[in-house]
């Protein structure tokens, strides 16, 4: 079974199922009505946003997630479209 999957088809796996599992922490700790349940959730919620992150960069590294860069005049568009005080 070598070679049934390539490396790119397990991260973008792994990428989806983070991506999928945050979005459930997230909504779960929305829902806690304890503190100390939903702060647990946050925990969790933060573990998985470093897992997302990590397959990110290891994708990324690798070339199979390419992220090029913005052209400044869409940055330009998108800070005077959303207020852009931020950066």
């Amino acid at each position: 079974m070598d070679g049934l999957y390539s490396d790119k088809e397990i991260l973008s796996d792994g990428l989806d199922t983070a991506k999928a599992t945050t979005s459930y922490y997230n909504h779960f700790s929305n829902e806690c009505s304890h503190e100390r349940v939903r702060n647990v959730m946050l925990d969790i919620l933060a573990d998985e946003h470093d897992i997302q992150d990590d397959v990110f960069h290891m994708m990324s590294e690798r070339g199979l997630y390419p992220t090029p860069a913005a052209e400044e005049k869409k940055i330009t568009e998108a800070k005077q479209r959303f207020g852009g005080g931020c950066c």
